[in-house]
């Protein structure tokens, strides 16, 4: 008895001794793939490094095993498996085949993050009466993130943050074109009232200018070597009040006085990141900003409306993969104030991720501006196919595998493969 005892202890010791990774898969097997970029990341935080395995697996990751990481997996609920580490260089050769269109990314250092959204009124309540697919999923995730917004912004704080996301922000000074469905709401009130008092007391005669200088330290900021991440209308306008800089292309009731009738051919298409040769929607009460979004003349089915994620050399090209890193590679689609760019207004050096080719338009698209990246995603909740105002948020718990929602946590965990250097 005492011998089959001393067996067993030593069987154990010998599997815990030989079992030195964990692995978390991301394919069909995961339980909760949003909930893995947040084990991930705390993972990163706690000063651990981490494996991106591109394409394998669905975009499994793996790390050094540590009792407290496995115990935080189950705690998360997070699938994984333990694995020797013969196994894991197994695997790694496996992916060096260049015959196998995989790739091993090691991410090192925990983004810090920054969460570009509005400030909160007096009773804690937030202005805009809408929800963010972004702060959700973070939240859910478990994924620290700070939030900050025009003031900081002017400050140069986006030096501290390595990845900065836009709520879904007007940067027009249109007040998101809500004008004639809600001007006599109160929170639109409310909302006009409180950034027509912040551009005043940062300076500025008019809301549109005060955008206008949020989106060019913005861009400072990306060419500086940040990491910038968009969705729903912070996409469009955030191009079109570059193009419009030193144009006046507001209607009167928005800012008190008429747009320069010869705007349109005002716009300089050099200062955007990702559009060209788009129109402006002349009619102030249209709820839509120019002709990027297919909005207005947009006609698919719902039940045909989906987003095809291209396939990229992991090898070769690591950066679109890790964007594109997926169980699936048709996500399905999703509306929003802009739900999606045609691609004739989109500029050339632009690469499309994911697209509706029979629509002629792109539904993620990403980009390079000096030392840094950004990314445009359309839509506004991957899991809500059409989201409206005083929408109830959506119940993340009910959508542990979204397709949707990974793409954006794949934009998270892209600036971990690099590492910068943060104020302190």
């Amino acid at each position: 008895m005492k011998h089959i005892l001393t067996f067993f202890l030593f069987l154990a010791i010998s599997i815990q001794v030989q079992a030195s990774y964990i692995l978390i898969p991301m394919d069909e097997n995961q339980t909760d793939h949003l909930k893995a970029y947040g084990i991930t990341y705390w993972v990163l935080d706690n000063g651990g490094e981490a494996f991106w395995l591109l394409n394998y697996r669905g975009g499994s990751f793996s790390f050094k095993h540590n009792v407290l990481f496995e115990k935080e997996c189950k705690v998360r609920g997070v699938s994984y498996e333990i694995i020797a580490n013969v196994q894991f260089a197994s695997i790694q050769r496996e992916i060096a085949n260049p015959e196998i269109n995989q790739d091993v990314v090691k991410l090192e250092v925990a983004p810090k993050i920054a969460v570009y959204t509005p400030d909160f009124n007096a009773r804690g309540e937030q202005i805009q009466p809408w929800d963010d697919a972004v702060t959700m999923v973070l939240t859910y995730a478990e994924i620290p993130y700070d939030k900050i917004y025009d003031r900081e912004v002017l400050d140069d704080k986006l030096t501290e943050y390595d990845w900065l996301h836009l709520h879904h922000e007007d940067f027009t000074g249109q007040f998101g074109r809500f004008y004639r469905s809600y001007h006599t709401a109160p929170w639109y009130k409310e909302n006009v009232k409180k950034m027509e008092s912040l551009a005043t007391e940062l300076g500025f005669k008019k809301v549109s200018q005060l955008k206008l200088a949020v989106v060019k330290k913005v861009k400072e900021y990306v060419v500086g070597g940040g990491f910038m991440f968009a969705m729903c209308s912070a996409t469009d306008t955030y191009d079109i009040a570059l193009a419009a800089e030193g144009v006046d292309i507001c209607a009167d009731i928005y800012d008190g006085d008429s747009a320069d009738p010869n705007a349109e051919s005002k716009l300089d298409f050099t200062k955007t990141f990702a559009f060209k040769d788009f129109k402006l929607m002349k009619n102030p009460t249209i709820y839509e900003f120019s002709t990027i979004d297919h909005g207005l003349t947009r006609k698919v089915n719902p039940n045909q409306d989906y987003i095809s994620l291209f396939d990229f050399s992991a090898k070769w090209d690591p950066v679109p993969s890790m964007l594109t890193q997926n169980h699936t590679r048709t996500v399905k689609g999703f509306m929003g104030q802009t739900t999606a760019f045609l691609k004739k207004y989109i500029k050339s050096d632009v690469l499309i991720l994911g697209d509706n080719k029979p629509a002629g338009e792109a539904r993620y698209i990403h980009g390079k501006a000096g030392k840094g990246f950004w990314t445009f995603y359309g839509g506004h909740d991957p899991e809500d196919y059409r989201h409206f105002v005083n929408d109830p948020e959506t119940d993340l718990n009910l959508h542990p595998n979204s397709p949707g929602y990974r793409l954006i946590l794949n934009n998270i965990l892209f600036p971990a493969a690099k590492k910068k250097k943060r104020k302190t």
